[in-house]
């Protein structure tokens, strides 16, 4: 079913139904962003659930609100959520556990030294992403983890298209740099 309808029976009928519909589209999403943001399975688990809390309950009481894009609307939310989970824990900002990475991103394979190989290369490229300042580790996920547009990345982060764009060739160039500095 088309997004704009589901949002449309959301923000004025208050469908349930059609809320879950667009959850069942985006909670896997929403978590994978959450999970390597913060890199703990259930507090990942608990920012997605509130990130589709705080969706519906901005959906049913400003249904005057216009929003274009459901995509970037809950992105928004999800990461304001993990700014205010990091502002809480500004002490505590503990590294993550790089071998559960490999456990969001199902990678298929039938041979075990692949599928090993593959572990170890997302193990250092997430190492290398946690290295680059946040707007870069944002821009990277956003566009070739989440797969959104530019577009969609820019209304996510508040910026212009022009603006993501150069982060995410000034990003790429910095991961480059780091892997290979890392061999």
């Amino acid at each position: 079913m088309n997004e704009k309808l589901l949002l449309y029976k959301v923000r004025i009928k208050r469908d349930p139904d059609a809320y879950g519909l667009l959850y069942d589209l985006y909670v896997k999403k929403i978590y994978r962003f959450i999970f390597f943001k913060i890199s703990s399975r259930e507090e990942a688990e608990d920012l997605t659930s509130e990130v589709f809390l705080k969706a519906w309950n901005y959906l049913v009481e400003n249904s005057d609100q216009e929003i274009k894009s459901f995509a970037s609307f809950i992105y928004r939310i999800a990461r304001n959520l993990v700014v205010d989970f990091y502002r809480e824990r500004a002490k505590r900002v503990a590294e993550s556990p790089l071998d559960t990475v490999s456990e969001i991103l199902v990678v298929s394979s039938e041979n075990v030294q692949e599928r090993l190989a593959v572990d170890e290369e997302m193990e250092t490229i997430m190492r290398a992403l946690k290295k680059m300042k946040l707007e870069y580790q944002e821009a990277v996920l956003l566009h070739y983890i989440e797969e959104l547009s530019a577009g969609e990345v820019a209304r996510i982060l508040g910026k212009s298209q022009i603006s993501v764009r150069v982060t995410l060739h000034r990003a790429l160039k910095k991961l480059r740099e780091l892997l290979e500095n890392n061999k």
